[in-house]
């Protein structure tokens, strides 16, 4: 029997990837987006994740279908790019429910469904979650977050035979790039955050392909032992680990010369 998967955020970039990927591999994949969407190799639902019904509802579909979930896969997010001083009340409230509070709150659900079949949860994280990136605060934040809530969460649920592993691509080339969002202006900033935007742009866009990503995320729930935590790029990986034998300061003068 095919194993049933869903991913959230499948209509682009590394959600359309994975359920692609998962699909090509055999499993039956369901994938939900904000807006409403098509593709030829799984199964598409509207349902935003910010909408705790609709979540609802899309779960309730898949096992009126399938009678079960094996593996979930918590993709949806999205970016905004400027100085905090600038930063809206109702933008950071916006990134912290996509980013986060909705990835909680569906992985609450998601337990319930994947005690029955020992199945897996898979969260995006991020490299910026390990590395925060100046002038992306709100992000490296809720990356952080998305980190920390994973590997409590797998303490909590691996009694009962479910894995959780964080994903943590680097600069990977999506749409993501065009979707981000800059809020507020130059003032006292010198350019300072033109420029960063402009650096974490040209990183994306030379990035590696989505479907790299993809593959981490199947080759984490095909192993028997998933592991906790995956970092995409050798090179993402060393910087990863020099963070934690480096001074922290040196490792935020670092970043702050490459990005602010």
């Amino acid at each position: 029997m095919a194993k049933v998967v869903l991913v959230t955020g499948a209509s682009s970039g590394i959600g359309l990837a994975t359920a692609r990927c998962l699909a090509k591999k055999g499993y039956t994949v369901y994938g939900i987006a904000r807006r409403e969407f098509s593709d030829e190799t799984f199964v598409c639902l509207r349902a935003d994740v910010n909408d705790p019904n609709a979540v609802k509802a899309a779960f309730d579909e898949i096992i009126r279908r399938e009678g079960r979930i094996d593996a979930v896969v918590n993709n949806a997010g999205y970016g905004i790019a400027g100085a905090v001083e600038h930063a809206t009340a109702e933008s950071i409230q916006k990134i912290f429910d996509t980013n986060l509070v909705s990835l909680v709150r569906i992985s609450s659900l998601a337990v319930g469904y994947l005690k029955e079949t020992k199945g897996r949860l898979v969260n995006i994280g991020s490299v910026a979650g390990e590395l925060p990136i100046p002038f992306q605060a709100c992000y490296s934040a809720t990356k952080a977050a998305v980190l920390a809530f994973s590997l409590a969460l797998d303490g909590e649920v691996r009694r009962f035979g479910v894995g959780v592993t964080v994903i943590q691509p680097g600069d990977t080339k999506t749409g993501f790039t065009g979707a981000r969002v800059i809020e507020g202006g130059e003032a006292d900033y010198g350019g300072c955050i033109e420029r960063s935007v402009k650096r974490m742009e040209h990183d994306e866009q030379n990035g590696k392909s989505p479907d790299t990503v993809a593959k981490a995320v199947q080759k984490a729930l095909e192993r028997r032992r998933p592991p906790l935590k995956i970092t995409v790029g050798g090179q993402y990986k060393l910087f990863v680990g020099l963070r934690k034998v480096l001074p922290t300061r040196f490792v935020n003068f670092i970043l702050r010369k490459l990005y602010a």
